[in-house]
């Protein structure tokens, strides 16, 4: 892959998460902070950019979205490496809490 074969996949994400942040949001606001692990104040304004203002910011070379699990032990929750289907379900449950309170220590 090429640069500007790179810089195409990024502008098609970032509009991509885009639409689907100010869907989220528009649908419903508390699921959407949540999930996408923004503030108020962020998922205020990604809710009332306009088409022109989203093609705008998404046609930039950094990519918008980012992981939210950032440590091992979440990654290892997550992915489960060895775990029954009984265990993969809780460790699912306890990345999810994990995640969301650093989303709430983020606000």
């Amino acid at each position: 892959m090429n640069a500007d074969q790179i810089l195409a996949e990024i502008r098609e994400a970032n509009l991509s998460y885009l639409m689907l942040a100010q869907s989220l949001i528009r649908g419903d606001r508390e699921q959407a902070l949540y999930r996408l692990g923004i503030s108020e104040d962020t998922a205020t304004l990604i809710g009332t950019l306009s088409p022109a203002q989203m093609m705008k910011i998404a046609s930039g070379n950094t990519l918008l979205c980012r992981f939210r699990m950032d440590d091992d032990l979440v990654w290892g929750l997550l992915t489960s490496h060895g775990k029954t289907a009984a265990n993969d379900q809780v460790s699912r449950l306890h990345a999810s809490i994990l995640m969301a309170g650093r989303h709430a220590e983020a606000a």
